[in-house]
C-alpha cells in the first residue's frame, strides 16, 4: 500500500469491483464507497448499496462495447469503504471530505459509491479546493435545494443546497429533475439550472475543458427498471439517455462520478438478477471505463 495513503480512512473488509485492486500505486482512479443512510426519509437501506454493487461486478463482463474500453486496460483502485461513524450526518460529510482529499493526494480521480445523497458536499468541497472552477451536474429526480429538512441541514433534501455552498463558481446543472416544491422549482427556472434532456449536450458544450463534477442519484432513471431506490419518483429515464449523456462527457473535460440513492431490496422484483448488475453495477463499469480517457 502506498506510504501516503492514510489506511485507517477506509474499511477493506468484503468484496472488490471487478479488475480493480486495493493499492493504489501506479493506478488513475480511486473507487471508494460511503455505506451511509442515516437521513433516509422513505425506504432504507442504501447503506448497503457500494457492498451490493461489488458483489454483482464479478458477474459482467469488463468490456463496454459503447466505449470501446475495457476495465481489465485501466489502472483502478477500490479503496474499501470509508469509515464512518453512525449517526448524525455532520460527521459522515467531514469523513466524506477527508477521504476524498485523501484520494486526491495520491493523484487519482475519485470514484464514490453510496449511499445516501446527503453526504457529497463533503466530496464536492475536497475536489473544489483543488479545482476551484469546478462545476457540479447533477442527475437526480429531485431538486434536493431544501434549507433543511426533518430537522437537519444535511438531509438527503438538502444536497445539492449544501453543495453549493462549497462550491466557488455556483455553478451547477441540474439535468431534467421533475420532483420538488414550489419554492425549488421556482429558484431553478429562475437561476437557469434546470435543464431539460434535450437540451443537455448543448448545455455542456461550453464547458469543456473545465473540470466537472458528475453526481447521479439512481431516482434520476425510470422506477420501472430502476425500482431499488429510496425516494422512486415516477417517471424517469432509461439507459439510452444516459448512453448520450456519457458520450458528450466523454469529449468534456471531466471527473469519475459519484453515484447515490441505490437499495438492495428483499422483495423479489427489486432484487431479481437482471436489475442488480444491469443498473447498478453496469453503470459504475462504464464509468470506470471512460475514466480510462482522463489517463
Amino acid at each position: 500500500m502506498n506510504d501516503l495513503f492514510d489506511t485507517e480512512l477506509f474499511d477493506t473488509d468484503g468484496a472488490i469491483y471487478m479488475a480493480s485492486r486495493r493499492d493504489p500505486q501506479g493506478c488513475a482512479v480511486g473507487l471508494f464507497g460511503v455505506p451511509y443512510d442515516g437521513t433516509t426519509s422513505f425506504r432504507p437501506g442504501t447503506r448497503f448499496g457500494p457492498a451490493a454493487i461489488r458483489e454483482v461486478s464479478s458477474g459482467l463482463e469488463t468490456y463496454c462495447p459503447q466505449l470501446d474500453l475495457d476495465l481489465e486496460d485501466l489502472a483502478f483502485a477500490d479503496l474499501g469503504a470509508v469509515a464512518i461513524p453512525f449517526g448524525a450526518p455532520e460527521p459522515v460529510v467531514e469523513a466524506v471530505r477527508k477521504a476524498t482529499t485523501a484520494v486526491l493526494n495520491l493523484g487519482l480521480k475519485p470514484l464514490m459509491l453510496g449511499g445516501e445523497h446527503s453526504i457529497s458536499s463533503g466530496a464536492v468541497a475536497a475536489v473544489a479546493h483543488r479545482h476551484p472552477d469546478l462545476v457540479l451536474v447533477q442527475l437526480d429526480a429531485h431538486a434536493d435545494l431544501r434549507q433543511d429538512w426533518l430537522g437537519t441541514h444535511h438531509s438527503h433534501a438538502c444536497a445539492m443546497r449544501r453543495c453549493l455552498e462549497v462550491l466557488p463558481t455556483g455553478e451547477l446543472l441540474q439535468i431534467a429533475i421533475r420532483s420538488g416544491t414550489r419554492e425549488e422549482f421556482q429558484e431553478l427556472r429562475h437561476s437557469g439550472r434546470l435543464v431539460a434532456l434535450e437540451k443537455m449536450a448543448e448545455a455542456l458544450r461550453p464547458l469543456r475543458g473545465r473540470p466537472l463534477y458528475l453526481t447521479v442519484d439512481l431516482d434520476w432513471f425510470d422506477p420501472a427498471v430502476m425500482p431499488g431506490t429510496g425516494t422512486p419518483e415516477p417517471g424517469g429515464f432509461h439507459w439510452p439517455q444516459f448512453a448520450a449523456l456519457v458520450d458528450e462527457l466523454g469529449i468534456t473535460g471531466w471527473w469519475p462520478p459519484m453515484w447515490w440513492n441505490w437499495r438492495p431490496s428483499s422483495t423479489p422484483r427489486e432484487s431479481a438478477p437482471c436489475w442488480r448488475p444491469r443498473w447498478c453495477a453496469a453503470c459504475c463499469c462504464c464509468w470506470a471505463g471512460i475514466s480510462s480517457r482522463l489517463q
